[in-house]
């Protein structure tokens, strides 16, 4: 404690010099330092920026990409900061971003998983440390996320079936399923049997191949439909479970000159796909509005890392635990009303999409 020096009368006439505590001078100025830390310290936590980690599988896939522009301008825009990384197609790497990203202090994760499986203790690691986590786009199985924001995988496969059937409605089919890792694989697979099954039962159309393509690879779809062909089956349909399946297909049929002669689905209304849907060689693709998506998901993001309520939800299971969610209905997009969606939506233009045509 610090002390002031005064004077009083000794005993001996002289004045003397003696040391007194300045109690309430002292006293009075720590609370008025304590009340400045903490105007400072609350006004810190006021003004503390959420911080997001957002972790991607992959930027082979022409939408990822998107998605990524997306979610960052409106994360930003909402005030967060936002790291991106992208994993590389690994899954040890995803892990190993994500503890990363937690150390360095994010309030939440948001993950577009490479497989279903693999990141339960990522997870868990990040609940031990205050951190919360959000599936966007494809399912982490089995382990309590905090949230799941996806398009219908389900109904974007019953889409493509009821697409098929209504343009082949017997014949020959070929399934090209994506990767096994990938979770929304079996709900587009779930989707299209619903539509298919009873033509199958039937004995109208026949399902003369099928495969689960590793890494939704365009040159995995290619070989596959390629040996069918070689091996002389007549093929009328093919199921491809996205537009880089469904590009490996269609090069595939016009190396036969058959491209346009069957009918190919797809999803995810790449440039590539709408392209080949104006000029003949692709059924139809699904659209899925990303921004729609990824403004969604940036807003949950932001509301979890500041500690707010997410708003309404649904439910849906991972398998073991029920997951709050917010799923979003997807549109089927064909030659008759391409116009309508993706280019009245702004996602291509009309001289993008009709480049090849016009």
């Amino acid at each position: 404690m610090k002390r002031a020096i005064v004077s009083r009368p000794g005993h001996n006439g002289k004045r003397l010099a003696v040391l007194v505590p300045v109690v309430l001078t002292v006293s009075v100025f720590l609370l008025f330092l304590a009340g400045c830390r903490q105007d400072r310290a609350s006004g810190t936590e006021e003004n503390k920026v959420p911080k997001i980690g957002f972790i991607y599988e992959t930027m082979t896939v022409q939408r990822w990409q998107r998605d990524r522009d997306i979610f960052v301008a409106k994360a930003e825009k909402l005030g967060a900061e936002v790291i991106v990384k992208n994993a590389y197609e690994d899954s040890d790497r995803q892990r190993e971003i994500g503890i990363e990203m937690i150390n360095q202090g994010v309030d939440v994760l948001v993950i577009v998983a490479y497989d279903k499986d693999s990141l339960k203790d990522l997870v868990r690691y990040a609940h031990n440390r205050n951190v919360r986590v959000i599936a966007y786009d494809r399912m982490i199985r089995d382990v309590d996320i905090d949230f799941y924001i996806s398009f219908d995988s389900t109904e974007v496969g019953r889409l493509m079936g009821k697409a098929a059937v209504e343009k082949v409605h017997e014949g020959n089919y070929l399934i090209l399923n994506g990767t096994e890792r990938d979770n929304n694989s079996f709900m587009l697979n779930e989707g299209y049997y619903s539509v298919l099954r009873p033509y199958i039962e039937t004995g109208a159309i026949s399902v003369i191949g099928e495969t689960w393509i590793d890494d939704w690879r365009t040159e995995g779809s290619y070989e596959f439909v390629s040996r069918i062909l070689n091996s002389g089956q007549k093929v009328d349909a093919i199921i491809a479970a996205n537009d880089q399946l469904a590009e490996g297909a269609i090069t595939a049929l016009s190396e036969n000159r058959l491209a346009g002669e069957v009918f190919v689905t797809g999803q995810d209304a790449e440039l590539g796909a709408c392209r080949r849907i104006v000029e003949g060689t692709q059924g139809c693709t699904v659209y899925k509005p990303i921004s729609v998506l990824a403004e969604g998901a940036a807003e949950i993001a932001v509301k979890m890392a500041e500690g707010r309520d997410t708003g309404p939800h649904e439910i849906i299971s991972n398998g073991e635990y029920e997951i709050p969610c917010k799923i979003y209905r997807p549109i089927l997009v064909t030659g008759e009303n391409i116009d309508d969606t993706v280019i009245k939506d702004g996602f291509f233009t009309a001289e993008q999409v009709y480049r090849n045509v016009r």
